[in-house]
């Protein structure tokens, strides 16, 4: 007979296939905050700050952000509009995040370490709190909510500065050449990830819906974050080995729930008195006469006379034999018998 797998089992086989191997593959490293990196990531720091006070004085800047506006690339080029409203979803948390950890599933599968999921959770979570704090604190309105002509439309309760789609393209696809296992390989993904954030930006503004400074601090926003995760990778090696604690935890109470309950041990007086109760009652079965089993009695009810007047009784009968000459008791013992002799 066939049994369908439980998610239990499912999720048992998931981590044996984890604790085959459980030490991570030696061509797989972690990136570290070498020097190189910290001096990307300050230059990056620099340029996200210069972009942002460059808006918030209304510098040339937000009259390049109007011009592009008042160009409407929507209908300039008309003729691409569908392809861009298809090609904009590559920057949507929702669908780009369930792609990428599809494929960073099957990868901490292969590779039999959590560490790929636990980085893309790491960096959406940064990434959720750094750009959605700059949105709420900068307030910025877009493109087709703008109240005033060559303002910057700042603290107005706009949610658009910097661009969510732009940083989180940068972020979703770059994850993917953070956590390559090769040079080669992270190479080619960081070009195919620029290549792709970089689109998603443009789409927003051909839609109209971000300016185009918007744009530019999403690209740094989203650098900011994948620069930044070699100072969280102790945290999520920290995060696995916990991971792994609590599933021993688990699958040590799920076998004691599991387990008969030890037989409780019999004292040896009490086993030696038994067992001395059953030869005794071997003995006297083996050299005893055998009886039959005894039935119920029912007496009708009445008053009981006296014992002078009762036979005697036993379960196959009398035990005395009948006697004519037996006389009941309290008779005169004179009379009954003959006088012999002279």
């Amino acid at each position: 007979m066939r049994t369908e797998p439980t998610p239990t089992r499912r999720l048992d086989r998931v981590f044996a296939r984890l604790d085959r191997e459980p030490e991570r593959p030696s061509h797989i490293d972690v990136p570290r905050m070498s020097r190189h990196r910290i001096v990307l990531f300050s230059a990056t720091l620099a340029f996200y700050l210069a972009i942002v006070w460059l808006v918030v004085i209304t510098s040339w800047l937000v009259r390049l952000d109007w011009q592009v506006m008042f160009f409407r690339p929507y209908q300039q080029w008309s003729g691409i509009h569908w392809f861009v409203d298809y090609y904009v979803v590559l920057g949507q948390r929702g669908p780009t995040a369930v792609m990428v950890a599809a494929w960073l599933g099957w990868r901490s599968w292969r590779q039999h370490t959590l560490r790929p999921l636990l980085t893309l959770g790491a960096s959406l979570l940064l990434l959720n709190i750094t750009v959605g704090a700059a949105k709420i604190g900068m307030g910025r309105l877009g493109p087709h909510y703008a109240t005033t002509i060559g303002s910057n439309e700042m603290g107005l309760g706009g949610d658009i500065f910097p661009s969510g789609h732009t940083a989180n393209a940068v972020v979703t696809w770059g994850i993917l050449a953070y956590l390559a296992s090769t040079p080669r390989a992270r190479r080619w993904l960081s070009a195919l990830s620029a290549v792709t954030s970089l689109g998603v930006g443009l789409a927003t503004v051909y839609l109209g819906t971000h300016w185009l400074s918007d744009v530019v601090l999403g690209w740094a926003a989203g650098l900011l974050i994948l620069l930044a995760l070699p100072w969280f990778e102790p945290l999520i090696a920290r995060s696995e080995v916990r991971v792994f604690e609590l599933r021993d935890r688990w699958r040590a109470r799920r076998r004691g729930r599991f387990t008969l309950p030890a037989p409780v041990p019999v004292p040896v007086s009490l086993t030696a008195r038994t067992a001395t109760a059953d030869e005794a009652q071997v003995s006297w079965d083996a050299s005893g006469p055998t009886r039959s089993p005894r039935s119920t009695l029912h007496l009708a009810p009445g008053s009981h006379g006296i014992r002078s007047e009762r036979a005697p009784f036993s379960p196959a009968g009398s035990r005395r034999p009948p006697h004519s000459d037996r006389l009941p008791r309290g008779a005169t013992t004179s009379a009954a018998r003959p006088v012999t002799g002279g």
